[in-house]
């Protein structure tokens, strides 16, 4: 747009010519600047802008000498002006798209700006036949001529060194320009510190534009736009003031001078030395002030050509240049201007430097000491002293290191001078540039120096402040130099230190501010290096006083000085600062002098800073300063109050939250209306000038009105803004700090045991209402500031629950004020970047789970939608009043904030699918729980997204696959659609790529989720697409799907599309994953990896890694560089539930063609299970095989969480030998590991079994002895139970036995088992084992690898050996657990395994059995453990034999009656005893009609046992019928058992 119109102003001026002058000036300019959105813009646009820059010039000499003969002066003006305009839009190309300078694009260049330059020699003979009034366009063109020249490689144009050397030259001394005019860039090229010099402090005030206009060179202070419109959009270079560009005569001076540097050291010798010659003559024939001002322009461009020089690292020349140059710059030593003097002193060291010999700088050296020998004049020893203190400037220490005691002891010496303080000024100056450019070796002058720095400071008159400035820097030069040695204790280093304190002191007490603002810096630089020995109780109080001083530097140091103090000293600097508060307030009632630091007898001006001094109010120094950020306009003392303000904020936010929430409040509710309301900390009293010059009786008679009249500014928006950055600070440093801020209850038990603490979570509403002002406001910058601040206290507090009300939360109370907030947001002049941001803060809120209100969602809802229709309206209809890429940050934050609430809105549907139906009470009881009242139905967040789901996921897919393509690398860039994607232009793609960066990751999980959810069916048919896409989209979608627009688009079936869209997601996970950038969000990342997980719940996408086994290798490989780089144990759980669905979909797959092979090869006697990775040699292929990639990952996990199952980590010296507890999540980590690790071989053939199963089963084992530690609890740990759980899977695997690998597999087992017992060996050193853990191991293999194990006689004694001691333990829970594990081995069908268990074990049980008699149970475990007992011995009766039933009862039924109390015993015996009693009875009963004869036997053959069963029997049966009695209903007994959590069989 801008383009177009830009040509249509050049194209019709000149069909105008009333206009023709401002259309070409307008065209230019508008390109001009469009050239400053930089290359992804331009690039576009760059081949019209060379075709338009190439016909503003002559194509050729004849066309240009032509010319001349042709046109009028009005004519020629319009032609120079167009001219100009090209060549400065030209220099804003050059500047702001350097990536676009190719040598071709440069080449093209050259051709107008050679044309220029041969141009400019005609122009003079134009000017005599057409009238002097074109010399400004003239000048305008030669201006802008040597502006781009700048920026170019000089090597570009070489060809026209000489023209061009003529040209500059002539410019800056003033061959054809009557005027005096002088260059304004002497004063930058100079040193800044030589400011003392020139008294250019005067630049450093606040009312510098005025000082400037009085300054004696020709042009300064009166800069104005109109001298040069294109700096509306050039940027103006750090530091330089705002009143822009100087007049032209003095702007195209100072751009020869700043060429000549550039062209300078690439010119050859011979011509260097014939300009140097020039200048000199120059010189000698200009008289009075011409040749002043000649001067100082010659010797501008000579600084500025030896500093091309040094930065070039090139020499002067050889010695006649050498000599020329000398003699310019010696000559200008003795110069009566005292800025001359400086720049030849400047001049003089940078030849030093560039020449770089030793002899060279001798002579220099030795020259200068001569001649402050011998001269007498105050010009010549100021000049000379200059030079040796620029000399070591610039050769630094070591290369002027010879001199140091020469220079030093005449320098010392004129510094006495007391004759002149001009001379002391100078020659202290640089003796102050030695000490810093000397470094260490000045050590051995510092007594002396700071002896002679004392002396005067106590003679020299106040008067001469220049004097007492540069002692200041003296002084700060010496602290510098003697650095952290100021610490020590030694004799001379004290009297060092108390000699510095007192200067400083003198310094201080000084009546001129730049002397107090010396004395604050060498304050700054001890405490540094000495914090101990600066008195903070005096220094801060003084500091405070100067923050209201009328002069910027005492200001900037005073701030400078506050912002170090408060790095280190936050609180004590606050404390001290409120003292000053507290004292004012006393002196002031009685009436005694309140600035504790004046001198006694001050001068006006300190009665003045005493009248403004005390200004602090109860809101301490903290408002102070944000006081101070509304007033100040200088650039680097804001930034020291930030800084100053972060400090403090960090140390003391916490410890003291209602101030600095006060604070921030303050600022933030400041209205526009602001009459009633106090000015905040005291704002700066304009009107006291005018009082000190009333007499007394006025004073006090208007002091009473004074407060009342006087209006108090707002604070600015910029002001504002910190402070809401501050709210936003503040609640992250309470995040570290202490739980209780985030939390209700916490805070207020708290707050009852202590009134003094306070809590973030307390000041809630004020944090909102804050939020709230902030993101309502009129400036955009604040309301950005707003919406994050919101943004942090819905993340943080959504879920603080309400003490008061269960089941509810802190934020419910604030719905309204949050809708209200975001609804501004949302209208249609809203600028996108505040939209957008809205967004982000609608999909927290909406995802937070705090509104529980059906209506109340849907008004946050509902903005939602409106800005969905704006993404749906498509490319061009959205109002051009921003450039592209704001519409493009627009549409996906709006995207993005859709995906984060459906992902959202699926998880709760989740949750709630997976949740227990709960039971609705009876509309009694709902009225007291609150738990029910309005809480939302699970569904309702998904059935608000629902409707909008068919468009949403086209607009989703649509922007993934505009960021897969914008993240392809540059050499694909051939691949990129040629008008932009759906949602971006091609001339915005750069800053297009960091919109979508950072918004595709909640929309790729969100697609992920709608794809499972919908199952792959969702095909994009045409017609839907048409209906949901406007014109301009439907473009871009034709070019998503790789046609050419225009062709109709070619159906494709439903599985092209799937397996298109896995490729898209699949390709943005790996490529991200690959190589996520550092700083990248975590969220980023786990998004990426729940997208995958979700994708591969779906069957169709499983079938698609699984066919592509590369696929799923890449992915394993790319999710292992992931975890080398990302730690957060989050990302691990995710990363292993991704290589879990990866190695299940294997699984599925491989199943699913053994069974189709199954059924078709029976004929064909092809073996099933030889399918699978390792075939039929066992090999596994680094790089193409799935399980060796899933295997080191795996094995990477394992040993980050337990270093020692590596042998190379634990023999690494670095390795730390103590083993420690694993955490919850490496629990949980490991456990998933193991269960991985243990599906692995089902993936295999039988021979890859065989290669892989050592490996895995040692991780196994391993993990199993290191995590099997018994706990307090009997809880299995997860890692325990997926190591037993993964014993089961392997030594049940149906594919391994085949003949080629039984014999294998068989060592195998048997190792395993015997590895097992040998870590459950008991040994003194290690943790307590937990048996049952060990013992379900050992039982899971006897049952099911029996045939592997039996008539192995050392692994059977082994496992009875663990049975017994587990037997025999004092545990009960150990016992009833063995007693299970030993039923589960004696009911084996194979006899052969079993017998020798039976044989070895029941005796021991038995006993142990018989022995509850004497010890009966007190508790449920001793109870289970005697149940479990009982329950082995019933299953080994029932095993028995019919011949041998009588001799097995006869065991059981004696104990089993021993259990029965009689009646008196039975009324006083605890419950678990009682209900062993009842056990007993009941399988008594149990038993008698089971084996009828044998049980007679038994009885018979023993009456005493009958008669206590028979008693037993009818006390029970009384005991039923009085129960019953009372009780009708039957109640009905149950057996207490304690149920493992996993069942392993």
């Amino acid at each position: 747009m801008v383009v177009s119109i830009a040509e249509d102003l050049l194209r019709t001026a000149a069909q105008n010519s009333r206009l023709s002058l401002q259309r070409t000036q307008a065209g230019w300019l508008l390109l001009g600047a469009l050239m400053t959105l930089g290359p992804s813009v331009v690039r576009y646009h760059l081949p019209k802008m060379l075709l338009l820059w190439r016909n503003v010039f002559p194509r050729s000499l004849k066309e240009l000498e032509a010319e001349k003969a042709r046109g009028d002066s009005f004519t020629w003006q319009v032609t120079l002006e167009g001219r100009a305009g090209a060549l400065c839009a030209m220099r804003s190309f050059v500047a702001h798209c350097p990536e676009l300078l190719t040598e071709d694009v440069i080449r093209k260049l050259m051709t107008p700006i050679e044309c220029a330059m041969t141009m400019m020699s005609h122009i003079p003979s134009v000017i005599k036949a057409h009238g002097a009034h074109l010399k400004a366009s003239a000048a305008m063109v030669r201006l802008r001529l040597y502006d781009i020249l700048a920026l170019l490689p000089p090597k570009t144009y070489e060809g026209s060194f000489n023209a061009l050397l003529r040209e500059l030259v002539a410019e800056f001394t003033l061959t054809d320009n009557s005027a005096n005019t002088t260059t304004s860039l002497l004063r930058s090229l100079c040193h800044y510190d030589d400011s003392v010099l020139l008294g250019s402090w005067l630049q450093e005030t606040d009312h510098k534009s005025i000082e400037d206009q009085l300054q004696p060179n020709s042009a300064s202070g009166s800069g104005a736009l109109e001298h040069d419109p294109s700096s509306i959009y050039l940027r103006i270079p750090a530091g330089e003031a705002v009143p822009g560009p100087l007049p032209l005569g003095v702007s195209v001076i100072d751009a020869s001078v700043a060429l000549f540097g550039v062209v300078f050291p690439h010119v050859s010798y011979k011509h260097r030395l014939q300009m140097l010659d020039h200048f000199a003559e120059c010189v000698k024939q200009a008289k009075g002030v011409r040749q002043q001002a000649v001067q100082l322009n010659i010797f501008t461009a000579v600084l500025s050509a030896l500093k091309g020089l040094a930065e070039n690292k090139s020499t002067l020349g050889p010695e006649e240049v050498r000599k020329s140059a000398l003699t310019l710059v010696m000559g200008a030593l003795d110069n009566p201007n005292p800025i001359l003097r400086c720049a030849a002193g400047e001049a003089l060291g940078r030849m030093a430097q560039v020449v770089g010999e030793a002899s060279f700088i001798a002579r220099m050296a030795q020259y200068s000491f001569d001649k402050l020998k011998s001269a007498r004049d105050v010009v010549s020893r100021t000049g000379h002293s200059l030079a040796l203190g620029c000399l070591h400037r610039y050769v630094g220490g070591i290369g002027s290191g010879q001199h140091l005691k020469t220079s030093v002891s005449i320098l010392l010496a004129l510094a006495q001078d007391g004759t002149s303080p001009e001379v002391q000024t100078w020659s202290l100056h640089s003796l102050a540039l030695i000490v810093d450019s000397s470094g260490p070796m000045y050590r051995g002058y510092v007594e002396p120096t700071l002896s002679l720095v004392l002396t005067l400071l106590l003679t020299v008159p106040p008067s001469h402040t220049e004097v007492h400035q540069c002692l200041g820097r003296c002084l700060g030069a010496i602290i510098t130099t003697v650095g952290p040695e100021l610490q020590g204790n030694g004799a001379t280093i004290s009297t060092i230190r108390s000699s510095c304190l007192v200067g400083c002191a003198i310094t201080q007490d000084h009546s001129d501010s730049l002397v107090q603002a010396a004395a604050i810096s060498c304050l700054q630089q001890l405490h540094m290096f000495a914090p101990r020995h600066v008195n903070l109780s005096s220094l801060v109080p003084s500091l405070c006083v100067h923050l209201c001083s009328s002069h910027l530097l005492l200001r900037r140091a005073a701030v400078a000085c506050l912002r170090q103090l408060a790095q280190r000293e936050a609180a004590e600097v606050c404390e001290y600062a409120m003292s000053l508060a507290k004292n004012a307030g006393d002196k002031e009632n009685s009436g005694i002098n309140i600035n504790p630091f004046a001198p006694g007898a001050g001068s006006r001006r300190d009665a003045l800073s005493r009248h403004q001094g005390v200004n602090i109010t109860e809101t301490g120094l903290e408002g102070v300063l944000f006081g101070m950020l509304d007033r100040e306009t200088d650039r680097k003392l804001c930034s020291d109050i930030h800084d100053t303000l972060g400090h403090m904020l960090s140390s003391l936010a916490v410890e003291n939250l209602s101030h600095w929430l006060m604070l921030c409040k303050d600022v933030l509710a400041a209205s526009s209306d602001m009459s009633t309301a106090a000015p905040l900390g005291g704002g700066k009293d304009e009107e006291s000038e005018k009082k000190d010059e009333m007499d007394d009786d006025t004073m006090f008679t208007t002091l009473g009105e004074d407060d009342k009249s006087k209006p108090s500014v707002a604070p600015r928006w910029a002001t504002r803004v910190f402070a809401a950055d501050c709210l936003c600070r503040v609640i992250m440093l309470c995040e570290n700090a202490n739980k209780a801020h985030f939390d209700l209850a916490l805070a207020r038990s708290a707050r009852l045991k202590n009134p003094k603490n306070d809590f973030l979570v307390l000041h809630l509403s004020d944090l909102i209402r804050m939020a709230f002002m902030a993101a309502t406001d009129h400036s955009n910058q604040l309301r950005m500031a707003g919406l994050q601040a919101l943004e942090d206290i819905i993340k943080k507090f959504a879920s603080v629950p309400e003490p008061e009300f269960p089941g509810h939360v802190i934020l419910e109370q604030y719905q309204a004020n949050v809708g209200a907030a975001l609804r501004p947001a949302f209208s249609q002049d809203t600028p996108s970047d505040i939209t957008a941001k809205a967004c982000q803060v609608c999909s927290a809120w909406i995802g937070s789970g705090v509104v529980s209100d059906l209506n109340d969602l849907r008004r946050v809802h509902n903005l939602l939608v409106s800005s969905l229709d704006k993404v749906q309206a498509g490319k061009g209809s959205s109002s051009q009043l921003y450039r592209e890429s704001a519409t493009t940050m627009e549409k996906l934050a709006v995207l993005k904030a859709w995906a984060e609430v459906y992902v959202v809105a699926m998880k709760i549907k989740k949750e709630a699918e997976t949740k227990p139906k709960r039971v609705l009470k009876s509309t009694e009881e709902d009225e007291d729980d609150f738990g029910t009242v309005d809480e939302l139905p699970p569904d309702s967040l998904i059935t608000l997204v629902q409707p909008e789901l068919p468009a949403l996921s086209r607009l989703w897919l649509a922007a993934l696959k505009d960021y897969a393509l914008l993240t392809l690398p540059a050499e694909f860039a051939t691949q990129l659609p040629p008008d932009g994607g759906a949602f971006y232009t091609p001339e915005t793609i750069d800053t297009a790529r960091l919109h979508y960066r950072n918004s595709w990751a909640p929309i790729l999980h969100a697609v992920a989720l709608w794809l499972n959810c919908t199952g792959f069916n969702a095909s994009e048919s045409t017609e839907e697409t048409a209906a949901a896409m406007p014109n301009s989209q439907k473009c871009a979608t034709s070019i998503m799907l790789n046609q050419t627009p225009g062709t109709p688009p070619t159906t494709k079936s439903l599985p092209e599309i799937n397996k298109d869209r896995m490729h898209l997601i699949l390709g943005v996970s790996i490529q991200f994953l690959c190589s996520p950038r550092p700083e990248e969000p975590v969220e980023h990342v786990t998004s990426c990896l729940q997208a995958l997980h979700t994708l591969l719940d779906s069957p169709c996408a499983r079938i698609h890694i699984a066919e592509d086994q590369l696929l799923g290798v890449e992915l394993l490989s790319v999710l292992h560089r992931l975890l080398l780089t990302w730690d957060p144990p989050s990302v691990q759980l995710l990363v292993t539930g991704v290589v879990q669905q990866i190695v299940r979909a294997a699984q599925d797959y491989l199943q699913e063609k053994r069974n189709t092979l199954n059924e078709d090869d029976i004929e064909e006697k092809e073996n099933p299970l030889a399918l699978g990775e390792g075939g039929e040699s066992g090999g596994l292929v680094p790089g193409k095989s799935l399980v060796f990639a899933a295997m080191e990952l795996l094995m990477f996990i394992l040993v980050r969480h337990m270093p020692h199952l590596s042998s190379k980590v634990s023999d690494s010296p670095s390795h730390i030998a103590t083993k420690s507890h694993l955490s919850d999540e490496s629990a949980r980590l490991v456990a998933a590991t193991v269960t991985i690790l243990s599906d692995l071989p089902s993936l295999c053939s039988p021979a890859g079994c065989m290669t892989i199963l050592p490996t895995i089963l040692f991780l196994i084992t391993r993990v199993l002895k290191e995590t099997a530690v018994k706990s307090a609890d009997n809880q299995v740990p997860p890692p325990v139970s997926a190591a037993l759980q993964g014993i089961k899977t392997i030594v049940t695997l149906p594919t391994v036995k085949t003949d080629e690998t039984q014999k294998q597999w068989t060592g195998l087992i048997r190792s395993t088992l015997a590895s097992i017992l040998e870590y459950s060996q008991p040994e003194a050193s290690k943790p307590i084992l937990d048996e049952v853990s060990v013992l379900t191991a050992i039982a899971l293999f006897l049952w099911s690898a029996s045939t592997e194990i039996i008539g192995v006689q050392s692994l059977q004694n082994g496992c009875m050996n663990r049975f017994k001691s587990a037997l025999n333990s004092c545990d009960p829970w150990v016992q009833a657990k063995c007693y299970q594990l030993l039923l589960s081995v004696f009911q084996h069908t194979n006899r052969a395994l079993s017998t020798p268990y039976i044989h070895s074990l029941a005796p021991i049980m038995v006993e142990k059995l018989k022995a509850v008699e004497r010890s009966r149970p007190n508790n449920n475990l001793e109870l289970l453990a005697v149940q479990e007992g009982i329950k082995v011995l019933e299953t080994l009766v029932a095993l028995g034999e019919e011949q041998n039933r009588v001799q097995l009862l006869a065991l059981l039924v004696p104990t089993l009656i021993s259990y029965l109390l009689n009646e008196n015993a039975f009324a006083s015996a605890c419950t678990a005893s009682k209900d062993l009693h009842e056990f007993a009875l009941q399988n008594l009963m149990h038993i008698g009609p089971l084996y009828p004869h044998a049980f007679k036997t038994v009885m018979g053959a023993a009456p005493e046992l009958k008669t206590r069963l028979e008693t037993a029997v009818r006390a029970s049966q009384a005991s039923k019928a009085k129960a019953a009695a009372r009780q009708p209903p039957p109640t009905v007994h149950s057996t207490p058992t304690i149920k493992l959590k996993t069942s392993f069989f």
